[in-house]
């Protein structure tokens, strides 16, 4: 950061928030991983550098869906400056895929999120078409997943109704360019605020490992959990451990960490056809 004021506001499990003025945030992504909610005591060198060039690339890219809080990324390559938003409390999910959560949900009621599925789904099955699935925003804990109903109560019949339609474009464009590169989006997590007009605005990340499940696609194969680009990969290696999923969380060993960073600057390439060094060496690429 430059010798302009800033003012620390908040502190995330990956992210620290710092006041600019009255209209404008600094978000500055750490290396820190969290898994289960838990944040763990080792960090994965480059990861905040590549969740923050991600959000942009895709912030670059889906103006014409929805405006986003985008003002520009520093040459740190982490540092996003962003419009100060009103955050709407609830997270918004967008499944293409059953895994995680929702293929929990499916084995327990054949739904997820108030959505009736096709009996006889495996684990990682491809949906018939892309659902919305919002969830709660925890404070501690864990985000439960909640249905339409309980969603509109937090945001308001119409506003849902916008959101749930964005969040599915941005799904859906997401999803058609990664499979283009060989890439699935299974799902992923959008969050929205709301400008001084009352406007809807696409804030958070976007499109991320830490925000969505992305596969090989030459490797997908349903009925089981499937090799990914995100921190499934660091999940797999705590729940090996018999962790009882509380704090402290595991320090994670040097391969487990080596391989974690390859995945996220795998995927960073591959999504943005940037090279992750020219990135860090003029983090603007990712926006032409």
């Amino acid at each position: 950061m430059n010798s302009e004021t800033v003012v620390h506001v908040a502190s995330g499990k990956v992210r620290e928030i710092f006041e600019l003025d009255d209209e404008r945030l600094l978000l500055v992504a750490s290396d820190r991983i969290s898994t289960f909610d838990v944040v763990l005591p080792t960090e994965i060198t480059d990861k905040g550098r590549v969740l923050t060039g991600l959000s942009a690339f895709w912030f670059a890219r889906t103006r014409e869906i929805v405006p986003n809080h985008l003002l520009g990324v520093r040459p740190d390559g982490r540092s996003t400056e962003a419009r100060r938003l009103r955050m709407l409390p609830i997270e918004c999910v967008v499944r293409g895929y059953l895994a995680g959560s929702g293929w929990k949900d499916y084995e327990r009621t054949g739904s997820t999120s108030g959505h009736p599925l096709p009996a006889g789904l495996e684990d990682s099955a491809r949906l018939p078409e892309p659902i919305f699935t919002p969830a709660t925003k925890a404070q501690v804990g864990h985000d439960e997943n909640i249905d339409r109903d309980q969603a509109a109560e937090l945001v308001g019949p119409e506003r849902l109704e916008e959101v749930e339609r964005v969040a599915i474009e941005l799904y859906s464009h997401g999803a058609d360019h990664a499979a283009a590169r060989g890439i699935i989006l299974a799902d992923t997590k959008f969050e929205f605020g709301l400008d001084a007009d009352d406007r809807l605005v696409l804030g958070d990340e976007a499109l991320t490992p830490d925000s969505s499940r992305f596969w090989p696609a030459d490797e997908y194969s349903p009925g089981r959990t499937q090799t990914s680009f995100d921190k499934q990969y660091v999940r797999d290696y705590c729940e090996s451990l018999g962790w009882n999923k509380t704090a402290p969380g595991p320090e994670l060993p040097a391969d487990v960490v080596e391989g974690t960073r390859a995945r996220y600057v795998e995927a960073f390439e591959r999504l943005t056809e940037v090279s992750f060094d020219d990135y860090l060496d003029d983090p603007s690429s990712v926006l032409r």
